[in-house]
């Protein structure tokens, strides 16, 4: 019997279902929820089956709040494209993947999911986790507890408040035991293995014999890669530089190999580079090497919009919500950006995908998701993962003019073309100005004039914080991420829960807080040679920000096919970075109680410490911490232009009143919850005694 596309994935998908209830047990299925398929909608969702590998009760079986308890489920989502599909038609390579067959493409990943055992308890909304490199963390992030929740939820807001979450991998190439991962088919061209190029770059901080041809970020691999087809194609280099912005020297090739030493020996690797005298700290080094089989990377973002339109409308799903939110942070939310440019927030029956999206620490960037040899792990930082296609026009939501071509583009033009486009929010922190050209995102290209951003777009600067939160008490960072000073220790998490309430609410109906970021026309943001930061004593400043180049990588590269490594950098987008008052706390954005009644100086870069090299470049991912003296006497022996504490605050308790004020301020703004007020009061606290010494 021949069964049409819609009855044979419904069978496919009980088939599997079936299987996957013998080993985790009986899955029950609720009702269909109400309006998950409209009248005359195809049923076939791309999403063919799930196999549930693991199901178990959260902390065995505790009750969060009115949501009750939870379970966890951890499986694979196995998925089925159409080539045809107008809306699949922008996957670099589908059309050439190995294991085509009928004009369709099969795929999977791995999926964690947190949902109320009692569904008729979930919120109906759905946080869809964009994991980083493979690893899920929003519910730490948010809910302060350990990511696979085995020993603590934290204060369970997530949970709580009735969310269900799941994380979806989408990156091919993650790595680790407990990786998320795509696992998509590579391309062929009619049978025969696709060659190329590819190219990486590492700036090591201390001696290394040999070095990985993978992603090496924080001291590990973000992403595997591709290993060496050709060690001796005379199209494989090796260069060095001091700085991103100095000319590459050719390594004669004499004196490095395709290889790493094992046992005292040296033995050829495909995944290694091995140089003569090692590599040396402080220096950029860049490898391009000949590669083969280019997996169908892009399949990623079919995964993340056809897994929403299942729980949205599949009705049998194992995991249902009448709104989806995707959630991405750094890489992550770069990956969201470019999900919404390259147009797949429409499903293949041309639907919303996702309803809201919060796309976190993201710059300006996209990333390299969806092209030929894609090397989704690669990022931009201060001194590797130079030139990558990842801060590449257009930046801003509405239209806008490349000055360099004249050609016009928009980050949600596609959605705006298919009328998908969601509630967005894009946050930043001070971070993002110094290291990720986040300016770019609410200024013309040209970087003369304020942009116009969508009504359905917010833009956020969270006030001196790092990409990450840094620890508390301050310290300094270790390994290839020690910098000069102490990072910035301002925690995102409550700005972080605050942004997932007004999102959800925002797609209900309830407009969030309005957008907060400096502008050029009120001179908060500004070229950096006009930026004012204060002399304070032993501090050095940095003389560079990051920003985005306008690259060719080759004729093909607009198709996703880069063929020119390195590529040519044609032109640099100016550098904006937000302005500071007398204190050298930034004048604009969102600001915690930190920098309204501030105790020291938080800033977006930190410089490299000495110790691991080029100490006049800024450390990757890093702020600073600079306390203010406690007293005048300190203030005017040090030479510190900054008021002392002893000046500002006659007392702990006239600080903490005025810190309560701050906090109070942020409450009804809706920056902060109202449940947060409490933990916010005691960090007041805990900042006057780091602080000062003393906790009277």
């Amino acid at each position: 019997m021949i069964r049409s596309g819609s009855q044979a994935a419904r069978a496919r998908t009980r088939r599997r279902l079936t299987s996957s209830a013998l080993i985790a047990g009986t899955l029950t299925f609720g009702t269909l929820i109400a309006g998950s398929l409209p009248p005359g909608a195809a049923a076939d969702a791309a999403v063919t089956g799930i196999e549930v590998a693991s199901r178990a009760d959260v902390l065995g079986g505790r009750a969060f709040g009115a949501a009750g308890a939870y379970e966890r489920l951890t499986g694979r989502v196995s998925f089925s494209v159409a080539v045809s599909n107008p809306h699949n038609r922008g996957i670099v390579d589908l059309d050439e993947a190995e294991n085509l067959h009928g004009g369709r493409v099969e795929f999977s990943a791995d999926f964690i999911a947190l949902r109320p055992k009692d569904r008729a308890r979930a919120n109906g909304s759905l946080l869809l986790e964009i994991p980083n490199r493979g690893s899920a963390f929003i519910v730490a992030i948010v809910d302060g507890g350990d990511p696979q929740l085995a020993r603590s939820a934290g204060d369970a807001w997530l949970l709580r408040n009735g969310y269900t979450i799941v994380s979806l991998g989408w990156q091919w190439d993650a790595v680790g035991k407990s990786a998320l991962r795509l696992y998509a088919p590579v391309a062929k061209d009619g049978g025969r293995h696709i060659t190329g190029l590819l190219r990486g770059d590492i700036m090591p901080s201390r001696v290394l014999p040999e070095i990985p041809l993978g992603h090496y970020m924080g001291g590990r691999i973000g992403g595997s890669e591709y290993p060496v087809v050709a060690p001796d194609d005379p199209r494989d280099t090796l260069t060095v530089r001091p700085s991103r912005d100095a000319p590459r020297v050719l390594i004669p090739r004499s004196q490095w190999q395709f290889a790493r030493m094992i046992g005292g020996r040296l033995v050829p690797s495909d995944r290694f580079i091995h140089l003569n005298g090692g590599f040396q700290p402080g220096r950029i080094y860049e490898y391009v090497y000949v590669v083969a089989d280019p997996v169908v990377a892009g399949l990623g973002f079919a995964a993340v919009r056809d897994f929403a339109a299942y729980v949205k409308h599949a009705p049998d799903a194992l995991l249902r919500a009448q709104r989806v939110y995707g959630e991405g942070v750094s890489q992550d939310g770069r990956f969201l950006r470019d999900f919404l440019y390259e147009g797949f927030n429409a499903d293949e029956e041309g639907r919303r995908a996702l309803d809201g999206v919060l796309a976190h620490v993201a710059g300006a960037g996209r990333g390299s998701f969806n092209y030929r040899f894609a090397q989704p792990s690669r990022d931009t930082e201060p001194t590797s993962s130079v030139d990558f296609p990842v801060d590449v026009f257009p930046f801003t939501d509405l239209p806008e003019r490349d000055p360099f071509t004249g050609a016009r583009g928009a980050l949600l033009a596609r959605a705006a073309a298919d009328h998908v486009v969601p509630k967005v929010f894009f946050s930043n922190t001070s971070y993002g100005y110094w290291g990720g050209a986040a300016a770019l995102t609410h200024t013309s290209a040209d970087g003369k004039r304020d942009a116009p951003i969508s009504p359905d777009v917010r833009i956020y600067l969270f006030t001196g914080l790092q990409h990450f939160s840094g620890p508390f008490p301050p310290a300094r960072g270790a390994g290839s991420l020690k910098g000069r000073e102490p990072e910035s220790p301002l925690p995102v998490r409550y700005f972080f829960r605050a942004m997932i309430a007004n999102l959800d609410a925002w797609v209900r109906g309830t407009a969030p807080p309005p957008s907060r970021y400096p502008h050029i026309a009120d001179h908060t943001l500004v070229p950096l040679a006009q930026w004012t930061f204060p002399a304070i004593p032993g501090v050095r400043l940095p003389h560079e920000a990051s920003t985005a180049y306008r690259l060719d990588f080759g004729p093909d590269w607009q198709r996703g096919i880069l063929s020119l490594e390195p590529p040519r950098v044609e032109g640099k987008y100016p550098v904006l970075v937000p302005q500071v008052n007398a204190d050298g706390n930034e004048l604009a954005g969102v600001h915690l109680p930190e920098i309204t009644v501030p105790l020291a100086t938080y800033t977006g870069w930190n410089l490299r410490d000495p110790s691991i090299g080029a100490p006049d470049q800024r450390v990757a991912y890093e702020g600073s911490y600079l306390p203010f003296a406690r007293t005048a006497a300190e203030r005017r022996a040090s030479g510190d232009p900054r008021r002392s504490i002893a000046e500002r605050y006659p007392s702990r308790a006239e600080y903490l009143r005025r810190y309560a004020a701050a906090v109070d301020q942020l409450v009804r703004e809706r920056w902060i919850l109202p449940e947060d007020r409490a933990s916010l009061l005691a960090r007041g606290a805990q900042e006057w005694a780091v602080a000062t010494g003393r906790s009277d």
